[in-house]
């Protein structure tokens, strides 16, 4: 077994789509919508080497926390594959606004830093 996929509500798809792009070369997908479900558009970004797909979802409806349909998810742990490249996107995303804390080894053992996506959710990077 393996994840497919996981969704992530936005307001801006096109906004996150930018981000996992600029700082995961992750390669977006076309932009769906829906006949059955109005309002509802949605599209797939995948991350690089046979990574997992992340379907970015907006609607009018989805709520800013509290619903069945709320924005974000608490987080997504991305394995860069080394401290080395942990450090370099955090330094990266540092200098445009968007680390939210540090490098550095957790109690239970990751190395990592967390980013701020759009919308507020976070990404952590590990090693």
């Amino acid at each position: 077994m393996r994840v497919a996929h996981v969704a992530l509500w936005t307001r801006d798809i096109a906004g996150a789509g930018s981000f996992w792009k600029q700082y995961f070369d992750a390669e977006v997908g076309a932009l769906y919508r829906s006949s059955r479900r109005p309002g509802f558009e949605s599209c797939f970004v995948r991350l690089p080497g046979g990574g997992v797909q992340i379907e970015l979802m907006a609607a009018p409806w989805v709520e800013e926390k509290g619903g069945d349909e709320c924005l974000g998810w608490d987080h997504i742990a991305i394995s860069l594959g080394g401290k080395e490249a942990v450090d370099a996107l955090a330094a990266r995303c540092n200098g445009d606004g968007r680390l939210l804390s540090g490098p550095r080894t957790t109690g239970d053992g990751f190395y990592e830093a967390v980013l701020l996506a759009p919308d507020g959710t976070r990404v952590e990077i590990t090693g």
